[in-house]
């Protein structure tokens, strides 16, 4: 059997990560495992069972709804059509359930060879040794991003690579704006003091609806706004990188956002984020701007009846850098203790990179990593997904870098911001005090 995918021109580039022989557990030790390597289990070192020509099996894992799980076998049949000696077994549930069930088979030494990550988790899986250093295996990055490779680094290790990219960014609602006789912003050149007057202008207008939905919900805002000031939301190391004040001044902008009338009271926008993209004020048609992923624009246009627009941060243009960041929608991992890498490696090189995947796959997992995938497939996506994929090839330029691994414990985030958001809303905290309160329970959540 060949090591190389045969069907298709692989770049000459010297992005390709290599692998000289089946690794063994050994030989995938991780430097940051430490004493918590026993908790994925002992691999067993006998090869034979993967050695060229013998027939494998291995198991993927992933989460998602029932049309990704037809797809996902409708992909993995191409893939075993290719590769006879090669069974992949699919290993699927929900969101809910994803994450209780890989820690339990990972408790028990039986993790999927194959493991979808999301970044919240990824850091948390490489330190206790479950994922194998993907640099040490055969998957062809030369078409993805460097930025977007280095996404999935951990303590100087390779342990996801981005199935796809989403960008946070600010979706509007042209008909509104022309019903309030405002104009749309030009999103290259805006500043969030032109976000504040602008929503501000709109609510005023008389048209019974809000300039913009409150930004405070998800840290990935933060993240954008601390990023344009020369800061992170984390440091590579997993510590905070923001000033406090920092975070205190977009809280700030939030409260003068309410004042002003541009935003809803407190106790509306908690309910309003409460019900999700389909019953937010885009997908009411009763607010002409709010912050989603792009991944996102498909849901919302459809509640909303009407095309929507996608548009730049405000503030990209207003300091030294930009902020803006590609996420990666999940990550390809591979398990330490697989009895079979190299079969692992084959799959996870044909999910990112095979262009017949792509076109079954489309942009279920973010819009195809691999950007010659990408381009292949954006005639064939729906009119409100060639927008996204046009506005993420329009920002590639634009973008610095990545945004750097959430550390361990980063999941608790998700609560934590929530939960002191709605109390800035309210009147119950001050941005100054919920700067100090955020940093102290984030601090607590991933012990930086």
């Amino acid at each position: 059997m060949s090591t190389s995918i045969t069907h298709r021109q692989r770049p000459a580039r010297g992005a390709l990560l290599k692998v000289g022989a089946l690794l063994t557990v050994g030989a995938l030790a991780l430097g940051a495992c430490g004493g918590d390597r026993g908790a994925a289990g002992p691999a067993d070192t006998d090869t034979t069972a993967a050695e060229e020509g013998e027939d494998v099996t291995i198991r993927f894992s992933w989460w998602g709804s029932d049309t990704r799980h037809e797809v996902t076998q409708e992909v993995l049949d191409l893939f075993m059509a290719e590769n006879p000696d090669i069974t992949v077994v699919g290993d699927f549930t929900d969101w809910g359930g994803y994450w209780d069930k890989l820690s339990t088979t990972v408790a028990a030494g039986d993790a999927p060879d194959v493991i979808t990550q999301e970044e919240r988790y990824l850091a948390d899986y490489a330190s206790r040794g479950v994922l194998a250093d993907l640099s040490t295996l055969d998957i062809d990055t030369a078409e993805v991003d460097p930025g977007v490779v280095a996404s999935g680094e951990v303590d100087g290790g390779l342990y996801g690579i981005a199935t796809g990219i989403n960008a946070y960014a600010v979706v509007a609602d042209p008909q509104i704006f022309a019903d309030a006789g405002v104009e749309m912003p030009d999103d290259t050149t805006w500043t969030w003091d032109d976000y504040v007057e602008i929503a501000s202008e709109i609510s005023a207008s008389g048209e019974d609806v809000f300039g913009a939905q409150d930004y405070g919900f998800n840290e990935p805002g933060f993240a954008i706004w601390a990023r344009q000031q020369g800061q992170n939301l984390y440091t590579p190391e997993g510590t905070l990188g923001y000033d406090e004040q920092t975070l205190a001044d977009w809280w700030q902008t939030s409260l003068d956002l309410q004042d002003s009338g541009g935003t809803p009271d407190a106790a509306r926008s908690v309910e309003i984020d409460a019900g999700g993209p389909e019953q937010s004020l885009l997908g009411t048609n009763t607010g002409a701007m709010g912050v989603w992923w792009t991944n996102q624009l498909g849901a919302i246009s459809a509640a909303a009846g009407r095309d929507l627009e996608l548009l730049r941060f405000p503030g990209e243009s207003e300091h030294e850098r930009t902020g803006m960041y590609f996420k990666p929608a999940m990550y390809y991992s591979v398990a330490e203790t697989s009895q079979h890498p190299e079969a692992a490696a084959k799959l996870v090189d044909f999910l990112l990179n095979d262009p017949a995947a792509g076109e079954l796959m489309l942009s279920d997992r973010g819009m195809p990593a691999n950007t010659s995938v990408r381009d292949g497939i954006q005639e064939l996506l729906p009119p409100v997904e060639q927008q996204a994929a046009a506005f993420l090839e329009d920002l590639e330029d634009e973008i610095v870098d990545g945004a750097p691994v959430p550390p361990v414990g980063a999941g608790e985030v998700v609560e934590i911001i929530r939960r002191i958001n709605t109390e800035v809303l309210f009147g119950r905290l001050s941005p100054q005090e919920a700067a100090a309160q955020f940093t102290a329970e984030v601090e607590a959540a991933t012990g930086s």
